[in-house]
């Protein structure tokens, strides 16, 4: 496989019950070989992601003290601010070349009991805060139908998936790659790694940079189109489908010498679930040829063991 495959949301929310299911087969199918897809329908407006890309430009040309007064060592990187080279891949010592922005779940106070942590909102700009509430329920929405399909691939109910992700602990992030003002000893812009959430949503992946390892071992890029979003699958999705589903190893390079003048900017959204799903291994995903490979372990739990992996958290 030498690209990502394309396929298209508004076939799944037609009324053609044979687009549908065509719709399930591909997105199951590129799930299961190269665990990345690129998706074009969805709920993500043109207007909408190019504000926020305009909002985030502004916020990360602030000058570094202004920005550290919105990083918050007490919510361990959840929210807010995340200042440069703070986080690395898991297993490896060097910070990734990056600094980035969180946005977190927007509920109603009836849902208070779930204690995420509020969102923090900059002064300076207030159009970076309205741009980041919508842009976040826009990709949402989105996931939240991509998961449907994934349910009815693995033959389950429809909406199986619902009431773990309404609500979700999901995380809107805005990263900003500075140029590169010297040689990176051993560091990359995100070094090899795989998500931790069920999916990833990745907006404005339009340019080389992202790289995507394939079944041979090879490293491809994966662009998509200009009315497309990338998404891929995490290792809580892959882990509760017993590796039904592939959680893909993927990167970010650095360009090559002559654009290390130029800034880099990416807006993946990680759809979680809530804390207390429990992603024990689907029995339908398990046979005498392909056994349970993991232990039983909630969302909560493994979450916070990858952040304390990825740096961002201290083990307590």
């Amino acid at each position: 496989m030498s690209k990502i495959p394309s396929v298209d949301l508004s076939n799944f929310l037609s009324s053609n019950n044979d687009l549908k299911r065509d719709f399930v087969k591909k997105t199951g199918k590129a799930f299961q070989e190269i665990g990345f897809l690129s998706l074009k329908g969805h709920f993500l407006s043109k207007n909408c992601s190019e504000n926020l890309y305009n909002q985030i430009k502004k916020f990360f040309d602030l000058p570094k003290n202004i920005k550290k007064k919105y990083e918050f060592d007490g919510l361990k990187g959840q929210r807010g601010y995340t200042s440069y080279g703070k986080e690395h891949a898991k297993g490896k010592k060097e910070g990734d070349l990056k600094e980035f922005w969180h946005f977190g779940q927007y509920y109603e106070k009836e849902r208070e009991n779930l204690n995420y942590p509020k969102n923090i909102n900059i002064d300076e700009f207030p159009e970076f805060n309205t741009v980041g509430f919508e842009t976040y329920k826009a990709l949402e929405k989105t996931g939240v139908y991509v998961l449907r399909a994934i349910a009815l691939f693995l033959n389950l109910d429809e909406n199986h998936f619902d009431k773990y992700v309404v609500d979700g602990n999901s995380i809107l992030r805005a990263i900003h790659y500075p140029p590169i003002i010297e040689e990176p000893k051993k560091a990359v812009r995100a070094a090899a790694h795989g998500d931790i959430n069920l999916i990833t949503l990745l907006m404005g992946a339009h340019g080389k940079g992202l790289q995507v390892k394939n079944n041979r071992g090879e490293w491809i890029d994966a662009i998509a189109e200009k009315d497309e979003i990338v998404i891929n699958v995490g290792d809580m999705l892959s882990r509760y489908t017993n590796n039904k589903l592939k959680s893909t190893i993927h990167r970010v390079v650095n360009p090559p010498k002559k654009y290390w003048s130029s800034s880099r900017y990416s807006i993946p959204f990680f759809l979680h679930p809530i804390g207390s799903m429990n992603l024990n291994v689907l029995e339908n995903c398990t046979d005498t040829n392909n056994p349970k490979k993991y232990k039983d372990i909630t969302a909560h739990d493994f979450l916070t063991n990858r952040l304390v992996d990825i740096g961002v958290m201290k083990k307590s």
